[in-house]
């Protein structure tokens, strides 16, 4: 990702339009406290390279560190920017107000810490308007700002550190995923499905991509949208966010069985294995093996890292995936407590499939 540019950019002009009946995207931006990257994000967003018509929505969750101020006296200069008000301060929450203010014709939610290139919302919409799929979405490429953010981001250059998440690499052509990261939809789309479910703080494009792939929907993921995300910037931060995607994975997977993967499961194994290995209890010769296989492993993935770069930084890999396996481990087993296990999901993870989950599914589409 050392493509994509933090610094600020310098717009010709937003091509965006409020004076046209037809609106072509209604972009929602979720924001809360978000005063070091929300200057840059309003320029990427306005600076779109389309030629359509364009609304933008920021709907701010009542931002007490200057993001609500600098985004009202936007709004004040640019007749095209909306700030909505999400007294929930819930990501959910703030899209389905966003959505119930959208005029276009197409929806395009986009995140306040993302890095998105110029051409975002150009190719969303020109391949929405080719048929065949309902959403459309880029990759979602680590991107470091700091120190720690910058051992996440090489991290998770490794199939170590994204797991069976397709759509955190980058390829050559179109590929089909399980879920989207941010992406563009048809409103229309979006409308018959009920919007955002806000029961999803976490993982709500997850839920949301089990509804759309369970009417018969394809969701794709285009290199040309390939955006940057900014990794967490302290083990506590990565900890926190990674236990959070775990335990609302049980949730979301409770709902929708398909949407778990093999790969899922692999994270409450090993925090299984490395407390009993650590106890004594169960098969103690087992689980200690184990252990030092898993350690074996991630020192090897660090030194296969192949920039001399890399190469200085790959002595904290091993701690930054720990991190993630753990703490996702850990939140799937206490999402299991709370929820129940996601039998369902378990026995269709395991059984074998024809297709991989980014390979096409061949369903007759009924969402339009």
């Amino acid at each position: 990702m050392n493509d994509i540019s933090i610094e600020p950019r310098v717009s010709g002009g937003s091509r965006v339009s409020v004076r046209d009946e037809h609106i072509d995207v209604s972009v929602l931006v979720p924001t809360f406290n978000e005063k070091r990257f929300i200057a840059d994000c309003a320029e990427r967003v306005r600076s779109q390279s389309f030629d359509g018509t364009v609304e933008l929505f920021f709907i701010d969750g009542r931002s007490d560190d200057g993001t609500r101020e600098f985004l009202d006296d936007l709004a004040r200069r640019d007749a095209c920017v909306h700030v909505l008000d999400n007294p929930a301060r819930r990501t959910p929450n703030a899209l389905n107000v966003g959505l119930a203010a959208a005029r276009g014709e197409f929806v395009a939610r986009m995140d306040a810490h993302t890095f998105y290139p110029p051409e975002y919302l150009a190719a969303g919409v020109r391949r929405l308007r080719q048929g065949g799929v309902e959403w459309v979405s880029g990759p979602a490429l680590p991107l470091g700002v700091g120190r720690w953010s910058r051992w996440v981001a090489l991290g998770m250059q490794s199939p170590i550190g994204i797991g069976g998440a397709t759509f955190r690499r980058l390829r050559e052509a179109e590929f089909e995923v399980d879920t989207g990261f941010t992406g563009l939809l048809r409103r229309d789309t979006l409308q018959a499905l009920g919007g955002w479910d806000e029961g999803w703080p976490i993982n709500q494009d997850g839920e949301l991509a089990g509804r759309v792939r369970a009417g018969g929907g394809k969701i794709v993921c285009l290199p040309e949208m390939a955006a940057g995300l900014v990794a967490r910037d302290s083990p506590r931060s990565l900890a926190r966010q990674y236990w959070r995607y775990g335990f609302y994975r049980v949730k979301t997977s409770r709902r929708h069985p398909a949407s778990l993967r093999r790969t899922h499961l692999l994270p409450p194994v090993l925090v299984v294995t490395l407390l009993l290995a650590a106890t004594g209890r169960g098969p103690a010769r087992t689980t200690r093996l184990g252990s030092s296989v898993y350690l074996l492993v991630l020192l090897a993935a660090a030194a296969r890292m192949r920039a001399p770069a890399d190469r200085l930084n790959a002595a904290a890999l091993p701690v930054v995936w720990g991190v993630m396996h753990l703490a996702w481990g850990g939140g799937f087993i206490a999402g299991c407590a709370r929820m129940g296990v996601p039998l369902a999901a378990v026995r269709a993870c395991l059984r074998p499939r024809r297709r991989a989950a980014d390979q096409p599914i061949r369903r007759k589409h009924r969402l339009r």
